[in-house]
């Protein structure tokens, strides 16, 4: 059980990041965007710390005070939620 977690938990952040990325690369194109909801939706989904790396390497939605708190906040839930699953699991 704690390995399926863990490659949930590999997935999410890998989409995270990767969304985040795509997004960034769609702002400089001037092109249509990511749903921030989407964003938000993935970081909530377990991928915070792949959003939050995101943020920092790609500097994306580092001005927008939603994501600069939003997403922290998320990483906080998310290794909250990590323990208590595997607390149970034990």
């Amino acid at each position: 059980m704690t390995a399926i977690i863990a490659i949930y938990l590999l997935l999410a952040n890998i989409i995270a990041y990767s969304l985040m990325t795509y997004d960034k690369k769609l702002a400089v194109k001037g092109r249509r965007r990511i749903p921030e909801k989407t964003l938000f939706g993935w970081a909530a989904a377990g991928g915070a710390l792949g959003a939050l790396t995101a943020m920092r390497l790609r500097r994306h939605k580092t001005k927008h005070a939603s994501f600069v708190v939003g997403i922290p906040l998320l990483l906080v839930l998310n290794a909250f939620c990590v323990y208590f699953l595997l607390t149970i699991i034990r």
